[in-house]
């Protein structure tokens, strides 16, 4: 019902949107902006992709960073427009250089990737940090990962540990993830199997795969928890329901438990 009234107020608020601003009582790229969200999302409207590249165009040649930011990962995921990575780095930038830090941390994505732009760590760790001194989550853990690597920076886990902290004080799951990944291997702290699945329960509950999947695994080989098989199934299946290749390689080999446990440690 909530989302039945949503819908109804965005499109009324619509229905009178264009015409105030063709009169100029709002700020048109703001507007503009609010549109094509409308439309990316289909609330109020139809959801078109196509449409909504169309409206976060025309705010994002006025200098809206959101929608310079909207418009980059359109292109980048090619979503109502021709995928182009070139063009994704060049709206990321226009939104980067405002201090938008979704786009930042995108930037930092790209140079790091090399999509669109010759691969630059230290670019990438530029915009990344950028971001993730504004306390922006993601940009928090992808800069930790930046220094468990040593990509742009020489390798520091104490860096990589504070970052995904700092991550993980915010609920997100991937620093969540990572921080799991790091007890399993005992890389910047102690090697702790109990702890590795605490994270790895919390991201999992929040719907992420790679998560999932290890917890899955940890039932089917007891590490870190009471060897449970039902656990370990409802797990790796919930991570091979979003695509989860190991999950799915587990599932189809249930019998091949010592392989599974040497991987998982």
């Amino acid at each position: 019902m909530l989302r039945v009234i949503r819908e109804w107020m965005r499109l009324v608020a619509i229905a009178f949107v264009l015409p105030l601003m063709l009169a100029g009582c709002l700020d048109a790229g703001q507007t503009q902006y609010d549109l094509g969200w409308a439309h990316e999302e289909g609330l109020g409207v139809a959801q078109d992709y196509t449409e909504a590249v169309k409206w976060y165009r025309q705010a994002a040649e006025k200098g809206h960073a959101a929608a310079q930011y909207k418009l980059g990962a359109m292109y980048e995921t090619g979503r109502g427009i021709a995928r182009n990575n070139a063009e994704a780095l060049k709206w990321y930038r226009k939104a980067a250089e405002q201090g938008y830090v979704e786009a930042q941390t995108s930037l930092g994505v790209m140079y790091e990737a090399g999509r669109g732009v010759a691969r630059d760590y230290a670019e990438a760790l530029k915009w990344t940090r950028e971001a993730a001194e504004q306390e922006y989550a993601k940009a928090q853990n992808n800069l930790g990962r930046m220094y468990y690597a040593g990509w742009g920076v020489e390798r520091d886990y104490a860096e990589a540990l504070k970052w995904t902290h700092k991550a993980v004080a915010q609920g997100y799951a991937e620093a969540q993830y990572g921080l799991g990944k790091m007890y399993t291997r005992g890389e910047a702290v102690e090697r702790d199997y109990a702890e590795a699945l605490k994270w790895y329960r919390k991201a999992a509950e929040q719907g992420h795969a790679g998560s999932q999947s290890r917890l899955g695994l940890a039932y089917l080989c007891g590490l870190g928890v009471t060897q449970d098989d039902a656990e370990a199934r409802k797990w790796l299946h919930l991570a091979a329901e979003q695509g989860n290749e190991y999950a799915k390689n587990k599932l189809a080999g249930w019998v091949f438990r010592t392989l599974g446990c040497e991987r998982f440690k």
